[in-house]
Parts: structure tokens; sequence; C-alpha cells
């Protein structure tokens, strides 16, 4: 059998927020007893916790919810490129070295360890990195970082730059055990109606 890489976080109140973001709570609605034949759990959560795709709507009024997004950009050979400790900004120059024959979904590992909590200096793609990645072919981007932008971007310039050049994106990856290369990608969205992301069990598996 190939080989998996399960490249989501664990979800639980733990799991970093964005401040004022809704955290992770699970309460139970029902359990086994002499009179009820289950177990029943209620969450409640923002879409951004963990693993998650934004949907357009996240960055543009009257754009594609989750439930409306295409499918195709979440599932294929995807490659990924180590820009380890490159700083607040994801460069070019620390993704040229693995430019040559780019497949249409990129992912790029940042941390050498993917955070447990909060720490809003983590690093997010240069707006011009997004542009040239989709010059390149890319349908999507994906980060082992809460953002594409930083943490205290109030233009939200490479969100913009995905909504003009009509990319999707995946967040808050944990890519701590996998080496640069190419790899097949699978992180579908739920079909969220309305939602502005999606929770996603994004793997790698081998080709």
């Amino acid at each position: 059998m190939k080989r998996i890489w399960d490249i989501s976080p664990p979800v639980s109140a733990q799991s970093p927020i964005f401040p004022g973001d809704e955290p992770f709570s699970l309460k139970w609605t029902a359990r086994l007893s002499a009179d009820c034949p289950v177990n029943l759990s209620a969450i409640t959560m923002s879409p951004h916790v963990g693993a998650h795709a934004d949907a357009p709507l996240h960055y543009a009024d009257g754009a594609a919810s989750s439930a409306e997004v295409d499918l195709d950009a979440y599932l294929g050979r995807c490659r990924v490129i180590h820009a380890i400790d490159c700083g607040p900004l994801i460069q070019v120059e620390h993704l040229r070295h693995a430019a040559s024959q780019m497949p249409a979904r990129v992912l790029v590992r940042c941390c050498q360890k993917a955070a447990m909590h909060w720490d809003p200096d983590f690093s997010a793609f240069a707006p011009e990195t997004v542009e040239w990645l989709a010059g390149l072919g890319a349908k999507l981007i994906g980060l082992d970082t809460p953002s594409v932008d930083p943490a205290s971007s109030k233009t939200l310039s490479s969100h913009q730059q995905l909504l003009r050049l009509d990319l999707r994106v995946l967040e808050n990856l944990v890519l701590d055990e996998v080496a640069e290369g190419d790899y097949e990608l699978i992180a579908l969205p739920l079909k969220l109606t309305g939602a502005c992301a999606s929770p996603v069990r994004a793997i790698l598996r081998e080709l």
C-alpha cells in the first residue's frame, strides 16, 4: 500500500486560534445508557480551527462559500517545498530551488515543528510569491502556519491575491515529517452552505 502522511493537527479545546475566534468545544447531548442506545456529541468551533480551507467568501463579500468551491484544486499531485525559518514572509527566493515543472498544488513548510499554541510571529506568503506561484500554474497553495497573511495585516494582501488569481488555500497544516518532493494531496472541504471556510482532514499519499 502507498504510504500516507496525515498533515492535519488534532482539533481540541487546546487548538491555537486567532484571538477572538471561536474555539473548539464539544458537549454530549446523549450518552449510552439503559434508555439510550448511542453516544451523541455536538460541537461548536470556527471553521478556521485546525487544518482548513478558506473559501473566497472569507475575504470577499458575495464570493463562493465552502459549499460552492470546485473540488479539483484540493485533490491531485502536490509539491512540498521547505522554507524553514524563512522569516516573516515567504519570498520567491525561498521557493525557486523547487520551481522546475511545478504541479498545480504547492505546500510550503515554514516550521521546524508546527505550533501547539498561538504565536502571532508566524511566516506568511509575500503577495508577489502568490502571484509567482500562480504564474507557474498553481491552483492551490498551503502552509503550516495559521494564515497566508501576517497576523497583524489589515489589508490581507496575499488573500486578495488568491481572490484575484482564483487560487484555493490550505492553512494550519502539519508538515513536520514531510520531506521535500511530490505527493498526492487529498484535502476536501466540507459542503458547508454559506461558510467562509471548512475544516479538512488533509493527507499526502506517495505517488
